[in-house]
């Protein structure tokens, strides 16, 4: 019966066969009875009814399963958007913490450059004043040297020129001199102790005799003249005639002494009458001008010390300034023949040299004029 019902449903087609699974809203009538065919009309019905629940299933499987990868999809591409974010941040923190390093080290370059453009500037402001001050201290060198070779050319031993050596003038004339100043030497003393006994006394010449020892050591300094103790020439005057000349009791000042005269900053002036009253705090440590500053003794001082730029006066007894006076005398002669302002025989110097070494070994067994 079925095969002839499909045969019959090829021919003819169907017409009000379906009938509604569920009945409408709006229509709530019962359907009408349908006439049915004979050879089975119900049994194609159910079976497309069940065709239908099928597709019905079907379609709501997929629906499902389709909602099922939907769903992981937006979970995993959340998971990916929240991976995202948190690099999002931490690469936001980094760079803020590059831009803060970068504030940082530019801000650092900038204060350094400053520094060094300040420091720069403050070497170069020194540098240049030093430069001025080298220059002016130059050409008066200059002149100085200039002023000193014209009055050295035409001093001897024999006849020394007094512009050159101030000791030698009357007292009215000496003026007071920066470095060693002084008022009258112990050559100048002995010069008029001398005038004043030719009348009483005959006149003995002087023998002389050069000793080859002294005139060697002389010689190999004059090829190389130094200021240096450590050579055989200076190193002897030093023991034999320097020390003991500047060994006085108060060996403190006797050092400072020894170095001021060294380096030329010792300065010898009179003590004048009004200035008697007005002493420094150095004078006053001496017990005044009646108390010597280098023996210690009591003795009348007429003249007082000042060692470099200190302000600071000592009182000198005559014995005293004596004895310095005459190594002043040789330090400055031998300064001479270093700068090259004795143009000389070297047999003339080293007798001049002998000469003031004879002043300081008189000087410091205590033979001074009564001038001092």
């Amino acid at each position: 019966s079925e095969v002839s019902f499909e045969e019959e449903s090829q021919k003819q087609p169907a017409v009000g066969h379906w009938k509604p699974l569920m009945p409408s809203k709006g229509n709530k009538e019962e359907p009408e009875p349908e006439c049915q065919d004979a050879g089975g009309v119900d049994e194609p019905q159910s079976t497309e009814q069940l065709n239908v629940s099928r597709l019905r299933s079907s379609s709501v499987e997929i629906r499902e399963k389709g909602s099922e990868f939907l769903k992981d999809e937006l979970h995993k591409a959340q998971k990916e958007l929240k991976l995202k974010d948190k690099e999002c941040e931490r690469l936001s923190k980094v760079r803020e913490q590059l831009e803060q390093e970068l504030e940082e080290l530019t801000a650092s370059l900038f204060e350094e450059a400053h520094k060094m453009v300040r420091e720069a500037n403050t070497k170069q402001a020194a540098a240049e004043k030093q430069l001025r001050e080298a220059r002016g201290k130059i050409d008066m060198l200059q002149a100085e040297v200039t002023a000193l070779k014209t009055l050295v050319i035409t001093s001897t031993p024999s006849s020394p020129n007094r512009e050159l050596h101030p000791q030698l003038q009357s007292p009215s004339k000496a003026g007071f001199r920066k470095g060693h100043g002084r008022n009258k030497s112990t050559s100048s003393a002995m010069v008029s102790a001398a005038s004043q006994n030719v009348a009483a006394e005959p006149v003995s010449r002087e023998c002389k005799e050069v000793d080859s020892i002294l005139f060697a050591e002389f010689q190999a300094w004059r090829e190389s003249p130094t200021l240096d103790k450590s050579c055989s020439f200076l190193e002897r005057i030093y023991r034999e005639d320097i020390g003991p000349c500047l060994d006085f009791t108060k060996q403190e000042l006797s050092e400072l002494v020894r170095v001021a005269v060294e380096q030329n900053t010792l300065t010898i002036e009179p003590v004048a009458s009004q200035t008697l009253p007005v002493v420094k705090v150095a004078a006053e440590e001496c017990s005044g001008p009646k108390k010597c500053a280098l023996s210690g003794l009591p003795r009348t001082c007429k003249h007082r010390i000042m060692l470099g730029d200190s302000g600071n006066y000592y009182y000198i007894s005559p014995s005293c300034r004596a004895r310095i006076t005459a190594v002043c005398n040789f330090f400055t002669y031998i300064r001479y023949i270093q700068q090259g302002l004795v143009r000389q025989d070297v047999e003339l110097m080293y007798w001049e040299v002998m000469r003031l070494r004879r002043e300081m070994s008189l000087a410091k067994l205590g033979f001074y004029p009564s001038e001092m």
